[in-house]
Formats: structure tokens, C-alpha cells, sequence
């Protein structure tokens, strides 16, 4: 029976530590849920009009990490042609937490009238088909290191133009976590 080797053990104490933290802080996406669309307000621009909404978003931040993120501007689209943004303003999110954001969105009276034809037949079958995309930038604080962060996020939603109500959503979201 040989010696006990403090050493050896010591390292693979470390080793199992790390891996267990390698898997256990290891970044996941984030997931996001759009809960409801409402109309906020119009604006006469002669001949146009744009439109206000306020989308209701509910965000999941799976990390064992709170985070820190900056103001980003969210692209939305529809049939392939930009029709106007929404804004997520700078914030946080707690570790393993969900919370509802209200993003302020406007669509560009000009582009809807690009696309008249195709929107009206959109809201006569109550059935409309939007994109939107976005990076989110930010930084989590694992211990004392503070670790960058992005966060791509394309959305696909299906709307009832007449109630504004959310028929289907597909989302997907790809964090990459910058070291150096």
C-alpha cells in the first residue's frame, strides 16, 4: 500500500473544482418572450402617419450571474424591408431571474405606405408577419473579473393587426462571452 500523496489529491480537488465551476458558470442564452403589442400614440406626418407601440417583453436570464447591459436599438422589419426600431435602455438583470420590459417602438409612416397593398391584405386575413433583430452588448461579474459579453437576438412574430395580439413567436438567441 503505497503513501498518501497530499499533492495529488490536492490537484485533482482543483481539477474537480474547476470543472464543476467551468460547467456550472459556462454561459446560456438568454430567452425572450413577447407578451403583448399596444398601440401608444400616432403622429400625423403629412400624408403619412407614424405609429407608437409598446411592446411587452419577458426576458429570462438563466446564468448563475447578474448582468449589466447597455441601450441597444432593435431593428423590425417586415416583408425583408426595415419599417422601424424599438429601444431597450441600458439596465440589469439579476442572476436566474425573469422580468417584463416595456420597449418603446416606432414604425415609419413612409415604409408602411411602401407596402400598403400587401399590409391591408395582411389585416383583412388578421395575419402579419414581422421580424426583428438586435445586439445587446453588456458586461457579468463573475467574482473579480468583469467578463464582456453580446447577445444576438432574432425574432419571428406573428401578429393580429386588428387586436395587435401575438399569434405565434419563434426567437432565438446566441450569447458569445469575450475573455480577453
Amino acid at each position: 500500500m503505497g503513501k498518501w500523496d497530499w499533492g495529488s489529491a490536492f490537484a485533482g480537488a482543483a481539477c474537480a473544482t474547476a470543472t464543476l465551476t467551468a460547467v456550472w458558470a459556462r454561459p446560456r442564452n438568454p430567452t425572450f418572450h413577447l407578451i403583448s403589442i399596444s398601440l401608444s400614440s400616432f403622429h400625423l406626418n403629412l400624408p403619412l402617419l407614424d405609429l407608437e407601440l409598446m411592446l411587452t417583453v419577458h426576458v429570462t436570464n438563466p446564468n448563475p450571474v447578474a448582468i449589466q447591459y447597455q441601450p441597444a436599438s432593435i431593428s423590425i422589419s417586415y416583408s425583408g424591408t426595415h419599417l422601424g426600431t424599438a429601444q431597450l435602455e441600458a439596465g440589469s438583470q439579476s442572476a436566474n431571474s425573469c422580468q417584463i420590459l416595456q420597449l418603446a417602438a416606432r414604425l415609419d409612416g413612409l415604409e408602411m405606405a411602401h407596402h400598403a397593398r400587401a399590409i391591408l391584405a395582411d389585416v383583412a386575413r388578421r395575419n402579419m408577419v414581422l421580424d426583428s433583430t438586435v445586439d445587446i452588448k453588456g458586461f457579468a461579474q463573475v467574482w473579480w473579473w468583469a467578463h464582456k459579453f453580446s447577445v444576438h437576438v432574432d425574432s419571428h412574430v406573428v401578429v393580429d393587426p386588428v387586436f395587435l395580439e401575438v399569434v405565434e413567436q419563434q426567437n432565438h438567441s446566441e450569447t458569445q462571452v469575450y475573455f480577453a
